[in-house]
Order: C-alpha cells, then sequence, then structure tokens
C-alpha cells in the first residue's frame, strides 16, 4: 500500500484502484483524519473484506470509493476512469455500475414506497420502459428469496431486518452493477439471519459476475466470504493480504488482537484469547509514529519515532510494523 512497487497494487489489471486517499473533515477543536494515505486494489471479480474496529475508516473509505463522501486527496480509479475528477452527470452513470449496501436496512429503504417501487427506482431514473422495470423486480426479489408478489406491496416497515436487506440488495442487482459495496450490512441483523445473507451475497456474487468490497468490524463476518482481507486501524493500513494467510498467520499485532476477540464456536469457552486493551485514540491528534503503538504489546522506542511502511513480509501478505509476527509470534 505504501509504494506503487508492492504487489498488491496490480495497477491497470484493477478495477477498483485507490491510490493515497486522504479524507479529512474540519472539528470544533481540529481535523479529523478519518483516512490517512490508504491505497489499495481490487481485481474483477474478487471480494475485498475490509475490517477494523468502529472509528477506523472503513466506512469513510467505502463512501470515498463511490463519491459520496469527498476526498481530501489521492486517486480512486474505477475500470480506469478517475472518480474524483468525474462530473456529476458522468456520476450518475458510473453509479450504476456502483453499488452500495447499508448498515441499517429499514432506514436505507424510502419509508413512503411500496418494495416493488424501491427496487426499479434506479431504472425509472435512468428511463426504462415499465414492462423492463416489472420484470426486473420480479427476477431481482425472486433471486433474493422473495419471491412471493405480496412482497411486492409492503412498505419497509412491514418487513423484518433481514427481509429489508434483501429488498435493499434487490435494489442494487436492478441496475445491474460491476461492484457492490456491502457497509456492514449484517451488523443489525440476528445471528441466525446474518449467515443467510451472507450466503446470499456468495451466491449473487458468481451469478451476477460482482466485484465486493464488503466492510465489517469483525474479522469472523469475513473470514468465508473475501478472497482479500486489509485491516485498518485509526485511519491507516494494517495489514492486507489473502484472507487464508491473514487469518491462520496474521503478520501485526493489531490482527492478531482482532482474530483473539473473536468468540470461540463454543460460547462456554469463551474467546480465543486476551481482549484488546485501551480505546483507540482521537483521530483528531493519532500518535506519533505508529499509530497503534498506544495499545501495542510489543511496542518499543522506534515506534513512536518512525511510521511504519506497508511491506510485503510473506508472498501475498503486507504489514505496517517494524517488528511484524511470524507464525510462531504470539502478539501478547
Amino acid at each position: 500500500m505504501a509504494g506503487s512497487g508492492t504487489a498488491h497494487l496490480r495497477g491497470e489489471q484493477a478495477l477498483l484502484s485507490v491510490r493515497d486517499l486522504v479524507v479529512e473533515y474540519p472539528g470544533k477543536t481540529g481535523t479529523v483524519q478519518a483516512v490517512s494515505k490508504v491505497s489499495f486494489d481490487v481485481l474483477p471479480g474478487e471480494t475485498l473484506g475490509i475490517v477494523g474496529e468502529s472509528g477506523c475508516g472503513k466506512s469513510t473509505t467505502g463512501r470515498a470509493m463511490l463519491r459520496l463522501d469527498r476526498a481530501t486527496s489521492g486517486r480512486i480509479s474505477f475500470g480506469g476512469e478517475r472518480i474524483e475528477q468525474a462530473g456529476e452527470r458522468r456520476m450518475r452513470t458510473l453509479r450504476r455500475q456502483m453499488q452500495m449496501i447499508f448498515q441499517d436496512p429499514v432506514a436505507s429503504l424510502n419509508p413512503r414506497r411500496s418494495v416493488k417501487d424501491i427496487v426499479v427506482e434506479g431504472l425509472a431514473v435512468n428511463g426504462s420502459p415499465a414492462a423492463e422495470r416489472a420484470a426486473m423486480s420480479a427476477d431481482v426479489l425472486a433471486k433474493v428469496g422473495l419471491s412471493d408478489e405480496r412482497f411486492t406491496r409492503l412498505l419497509p416497515r412491514q418487513l423484518s431486518g433481514g427481509q429489508a436487506q434483501r429488498v435493499a440488495i434487490a435494489r442494487a442487482l436492478a441496475v445491474n452493477p460491476r461492484l457492490l459495496l456491502c457497509d456492514e450490512p449484517v451488523s443489525a441483523l440476528d445471528v441466525s439471519v446474518q449467515a443467510q445473507i451472507l450466503n446470499l451475497i456468495s451466491d449473487l456474487k458468481a451469478d451476477y459476475d460482482l466485484t465486493v468490497v464488503f466492510i465489517a468490524h469483525d474479522l469472523g463476518v469475513v473470514r468465508n466470504i473475501s478472497d482479500n482481507v486489509m485491516v485498518m486501524y485509526l485511519g491507516k493500513v494494517c495489514e492486507f493480504g489473502d484472507a487464508a494467510e491473514v487469518y491462520d498467520s496474521p503478520a501485526h499485532p493489531y490482527t492478531r488482537a482482532l482474530l483473539d476477540s473473536v468468540p470461540l464456536t463454543d460460547p462456554d469457552q469463551g474467546f480465543t484469547g486476551p481482549a484488546l486493551e485501551g480505546d483507540m485514540p482521537s483521530p483528531m491528534s493519532p500518535p506519533t509514529g505508529c499509530r497503534f503503538r498506544t495499545r501495542c504489546p510489543l511496542a518499543q522506542d522506534r515506534c513512536a519515532e518512525e511510521e511504519p511502511e506497508v511491506r510485503e513480509v510473506r508472498t501475498g501478505q503486507f504489514t505496517a510494523c517494524h517488528f511484524p509476527l511470524t507464525p510462531a509470534t504470539k502478539a501478547g
């Protein structure tokens, strides 16, 4: 991520390419550094999982990718086209190819419109004929498991959380996108429903030949759905790599801590390891050097003096740490 020579920055091959993304917001007492020099690529057909605690900048990164939030600086390319330079008319066209599923499914739907109208809203805006909209509505609702015609007449408040999220997914699919950005799409749902929605997204990815960016605060959620995982902390990238490698042999102490906080399958056994101690510092005044050093059990003087660059520590696995973990090392 730090340098253009790193292997995971794959340039022209990428459908989505982000370089040195910075997103800052003015605050009453200073500037909020929400995202700081983040770079990554997503190839066509891949699923990238972006994970980290609340406030780490993952959702802001996602929103900036679709220009729902304006980037302060940096470059965002989709299919080779610079998003941050596109005019509003061009962005309306591009957004048909880049659709988003939000965290709160009910709040993301128009409360005054029926399910049928919500699903085809994007097609209507683009002037598609009524017959085409009706056929597409029936098709995508069936794809997400809402084929019963009674659902088409319901309002969002009459739906369960899982049903509302299925409608939101159907709405995104109706315009035939290339990229699907999922921003914490299961965090507001019951655990039993979460698995259904995750499986649905995996199936639809194959059916619609989608590229997916999946944002979550829980590493356990993205484990089986992601090809690659990017771990963020306080606006910075800590680790990037093949999902299986990151889970089996995390190179950054923060990734290790996140994995240790995932509940075990047997609830009587609690968690895999000690919980991460302390609170995340303010993005208005992040620590010098490594931003994770104030909570890191491996921190040394160098960590306060020098910001670590993202570098390849194992084949295809990158981390921003002066003292990366080895497969035999524990973070605490």
